[in-house]
């Protein structure tokens, strides 16, 4: 079935492999981190499932980051009381800072959630952007390689 796929997945334009890996990518929980490897799996090249992953992942996050942006000035004083999930997402950023958030965040929420929650907190959407973009890429390329490696050794 692997075989079928990756067979199918050549025939077919690269411009909609990196179209659907970048859509795929756009989802929260799915993002560049399997996105890459999917499309590596289901027979795209790496050169093309990576960089669609992390695009995809990068322009999703940047859109939810302007929004929040927007949504935090809107707010402006009426801020609400902290969730116990967000007050404990709030003390690991006072903490961590974005570069924390950002690298080791993945590892719990999505990209999109903790990059609006940073900006919500007060964080500069520059800061968290430039960091998002580092940890995106180094999520991507990372879990890209290791799909890459297991392709490599299932097939190979």
């Amino acid at each position: 079935m692997l075989a079928d796929l990756q067979d199918y997945t050549a025939t077919v334009d690269p411009i909609w492999q990196w179209l659907v890996i970048m859509a795929a990518a756009a989802v929260p929980f799915i993002e560049s981190y399997f996105a890459a490897p999917i499309g590596i799996l289901a027979g795209a090249s790496p050169l093309v499932a990576i960089p669609a992953a992390i695009l995809g992942n990068v322009i999703s996050m940047v859109l939810v980051v302007l929004l929040a942006g927007r949504v935090r000035g809107a707010a402006g004083a009426h801020e609400q009381p902290l969730s116990p999930r967000r007050e404990r997402f709030k003390r690991r950023f006072d903490a961590w800072g974005v570069p924390g958030v950002s690298l080791l965040g993945q590892t719990l929420l999505p990209s999109q959630i903790t990059s609006g929650l940073m900006v919500g907190f007060g964080a500069s959407r520059q800061r968290v952007i430039l960091w998002q973009i580092v940890s995106i890429t180094l999520w991507g390329l990372g879990f890209g390689l290791l799909g890459l490696g297991f392709v490599a050794a299932v097939v190979g």
